[in-house]
């Protein structure tokens, strides 16, 4: 972005006001203008920063002078926007800019929220001052309510994500904070209301929290693959379980529908419906963003059952019920054969005592081990492009999955064959020629064993 243009639909009619509004755009464009220049120096950022900092400052004053003047009925709810943005928005992003020494990404981070919020806010809150729109924030929860969801998010983040997450902005608005990935959850409530809720993550940000979960390193550049997508879904499931759990008025009874976003679709669903809590986090490595819409009211709804102060020991809780979910579940199997015939075969000689999951290749196979730990995986030796061998290496070869054990599948009986197979010291091995019988007496074996 090399600058953001001023359009006369921005204009309120109000002079003094609109001048300010016109005042911040040509200001946030010099910045945009100078920081594309190699030779820009940190003292100059600092003074551009600051001067836009107090030129927001001082027109927030003003305009709500004005809009006491005229009795405006939603003073309150405006003043609110404003004071998070410079209580909260604006600190946090100044503080990421010193402890990054004003460098381009930081500031960039600084003006993209910055633009966002400035263009949103002048589109449709001010518009609302002189009534040429209506409040998209007018129906907001109370501030404990916000604040003990904001507190949940926190301490989630810091349990599941591993990331140190702390609040930037109350009424994110969709403003553009760099490269990013949007996950759309629709839900329908026992009583058929509607929600939608929006995770928006840095890409970086969500690449390190896949990496820190797989305990892997990559040896080539990072970047957003289907399996780093897929595990992130898979979090941010288990994220809204938790929320649900500690917020019994989001009523989150029924998952219909998971959607990837552009940032533009993003946008427009916001101006279709509007969240009713949208929270904007820094983490000192990416930025991400929590947002819930419902065309209900929200009043009472985000009560949270959790006492704020004791956050933790509910995350504890609940993942230790997880872990006794675990225990409770089938023994889940993951058969892995390139061939229809023998995992349909498979599936029905053992579907009635296990949770059966079916891969038809090796790297079909790594990605469900990872996602979708199985219990054990009976694996084809003898597959196409990455044979049994070469995919069980692969397994071995990452510290998360290295011990998830593999029993081989295998149409050959010979003594060298096998030879081959048990040299990879798997748990075993099945020849596919034995009766039904024999193998799934050698699976029940397997897990009765593994239980005592």
């Amino acid at each position: 972005m090399s600058n953001i243009a001023w359009n006369d639909s921005y204009l309120i009619g109000v002079d003094s006001i609109d001048k300010e509004h016109k005042k911040l755009f040509s200001t946030i464009n010099k910045l945009l203008k100078f920081i594309d220049i190699e030779e820009k120096s940190e003292w100059a950022c600092r003074e551009g920063v600051k001067y836009l900092k107090n030129h927001t400052i001082e027109h927030f004053e003003h305009e709500e002078a004005y809009m006491k003047s005229i009795n405006y009925d939603e003073f309150d709810v405006h003043k609110r926007l404003h004071d998070n943005f410079r209580t909260k928005t604006l600190p946090m992003l100044e503080a990421e800019m010193e402890e990054n020494h004003y460098s381009l990404e930081s500031i960039r981070h600084f003006l993209g929220v910055c633009i966002g919020w400035v263009v949103s806010h002048t589109q449709t809150e001010d518009q609302a001052i002189v009534g040429r729109r209506i409040s998209k924030w007018k129906d907001l929860p109370k501030g404990n309510e916000v604040e003990a969801l904001e507190t949940t998010i926190t301490e989630l983040a810091k349990e599941m994500l591993h990331v140190d997450a702390k609040i930037i902005s109350e009424q994110y608005a969709g403003e553009d904070f760099g490269k990013m990935m949007c996950f759309r959850f629709n839900y329908r409530g026992a009583g058929k209301e509607r929600w939608e809720i929006t995770i928006i993550f840095e890409d970086k940000l969500m690449i390190r929290i896949v990496d820190g979960i797989m305990a892997t390193s990559r040896t080539e550049p990072s970047r957003i693959d289907d399996m780093t997508i897929n595990v992130t879904r898979y979090l941010c499931r288990q994220f809204l379980e938790k929320i649900r759990e500690s917020f019994p008025g989001i009523d989150l009874a029924e998952l219909e529908k998971e959607s990837l976003l552009t940032h533009e679709q993003v946008l427009k669903s916001f101006e279709r419906m509007p969240p009713a809590v949208s929270l904007l986090y820094g983490t000192g490595e990416g930025y991400f963003a929590f947002s819930i819409a419902t065309k209900e009211s929200v009043s009472g709804k985000f009560q949270s059952t959790v006492d704020p102060a004791h956050v933790m020991e509910a995350v504890k809780e609940f993942m230790t019920r997880k872990d006794e979910e675990q225990e409770r579940r089938l023994p889940k199997v993951l058969i892995v054969d390139d061939s229809d015939f023998m995992r349909v075969r498979m599936a029905k000689l053992l579907g009635d005592k296990y949770d059966i999951v079916q891969a038809s290749s090796s790297i079909a196979a790594i990605k469900i081990i990872t996602l979708n730990r199985p219990d054990l995986v009976l694996m084809d030796y003898e597959m196409p492009i990455c044979d049994g061998r070469q995919a069980l290496e692969m397994i071995r070869s990452e510290k998360d999955i290295a011990d998830v054990p593999v029993i081989f599948l295998t149409g050959k009986g010979d003594i060298e064959s096998v030879r081959k197979v048990m040299s990879l010291k798997p748990e075993g091995y099945l020849l596919k020629t034995m009766p039904e019988e024999n193998i799934k007496k050698t699976i029940d074996d397997f897990f009765e064993k593994r239980k005592k």
